[in-house]
């Protein structure tokens, strides 16, 4: 979680509460009388004790006789924003609604984050280049790999590499046409021998 700190009349300063030690975890937790838990929860909500605690540490980093009295940013001054790895992990997660949920379609997901993320990112650019990313929806690609596997022929004696890696497809489809050809007992042993080396 980044908390995005602007002070009245000055520019955004970011603070990433990920980078935090447990040391200045367990000082955020004695000053603000939270569990670490409770401050987590905190963020995610713009509790304010909670994202105050965890600038103040942060700023003591570059200004260490900075005390807790004398950090004491107004109510607006101070929000919750997700970090780039929270908004992929946001993404995500909203994508694989996709094909759970028959009632949500791709394109739907697509513009509730493009209305969403750039209030909830703390970098709106890069969430939204993630989305523009995935415009496409994945299921089209799959069409043209089960195209792929269609037309080479013993696509059922070896079903695992076609599906977990390209790199060996290639290898599999050139020894396919032999093995083919074989007796399906000798096609289960020896060629998977042969073509090893």
């Amino acid at each position: 979680m980044i908390i995005v700190y602007t002070p009245s009349g000055g520019e955004p300063e970011h603070y990433d509460a990920s980078t935090l030690k447990v040391s200045e975890a367990s000082i955020v937790q004695r000053t603000v009388d939270m569990k670490w838990a409770e401050i987590t929860a905190g963020l995610e909500s713009d509790d304010l004790e909670a994202m105050r605690g965890i600038v103040w540490v942060l700023k003591k980093r570059t200004n260490p006789s900075l005390r807790w009295g004398d950090f004491d940013p107004g109510v607006t001054e101070m929000s919750g924003r997700l970090s780039k790895a929270e908004v992929e992990a946001y993404i995500d997660n909203a994508f694989a609604m996709v094909d759970t949920d028959p009632d949500v379609t791709h394109e739907r997901v697509d513009a509730i984050l493009r209305g969403r993320l750039p209030l909830l990112a703390a970098e709106p650019e890069h969430a939204l280049a993630l989305l523009d990313a995935r415009a496409q929806d994945p299921k089209d690609p799959e069409p043209e790999a089960s195209a792929a596997q269609e037309d080479s022929p013993p696509a059922d004696p070896i079903p695992s590499p076609s599906p977990t890696s390209t790199g060996s497809a290639a290898p599999t489809s050139d020894s396919s046409p032999t093995s083919s050809t074989s007796p399906l007992p000798s096609s289960t042993t020896s060629p998977s021998a042969t073509s090893t080396p």
